[in-house]
């Protein structure tokens, strides 16, 4: 992809999302933190994304992951929220709220500041969501990309990372 504002290759990924899920006929929406909106912005960078991303959520605060997405506040005083807890319960609520087939989630620590001995920066949970009801199962993981990255990096590599989940799921 040569016109896009986004680095080719998280365009790149984007683009295969987006192909994948309107030949499928599946929704997405997408829950985001750390990325603050990127994979939304991907996503919508690509010709046609209105066929299939339903919606998004920006959800920055622990108020906004509990009110809009229907988080449990224990889930967050317990786990923290960077957590594959918190990030299951993300991709859950944005499913159920949206009304979407599938949905991504992702929370994290940037950078530069904010990390912990147990989160260190460059901690992100990715959290995703398919199906409806009772049949919806979710799968969940917690990646480092490094404390030495920059905050941009994090971000960018957190976006690729939720959007080969789409792609896998």
């Amino acid at each position: 992809m040569t016109n896009t504002i986004l680095p080719a290759k998280l365009s790149g990924i984007a683009g295969d999302v987006i192909r994948q899920y309107v030949a499928s006929g599946r929704l997405i929406a997408t829950a985001e933190s750390c990325t603050g909106g990127l994979i939304s912005a991907a996503l919508t960078e690509i010709a046609g994304s209105s066929a299939v991303l339903l919606c998004g959520y920006v959800t920055y605060s622990n108020e906004a992951k509990i009110r809009d997405l229907g988080v449990d506040a224990a889930l967050v005083e317990q786990y923290g929220a960077v957590s594959v807890a918190v990030a299951a319960a993300m991709a859950s609520g944005a499913l159920q709220r949206s009304g979407a087939d599938v949905a991504v989630a992702v929370t994290g620590v940037a950078g530069p500041g904010g990390g912990t001995e147990a989160k260190p920066v460059g901690t992100v949970a990715f959290g995703l969501a398919k199906g409806s009801g009772n049949a919806t199962k979710c799968h969940c993981e917690l990646k480092s990309f490094g404390a030495e990255k920059s905050r941009s990096e994090i971000r960018e590599l957190a976006a690729e990372h939720a959007l080969g989940l789409l792609l896998a799921a």
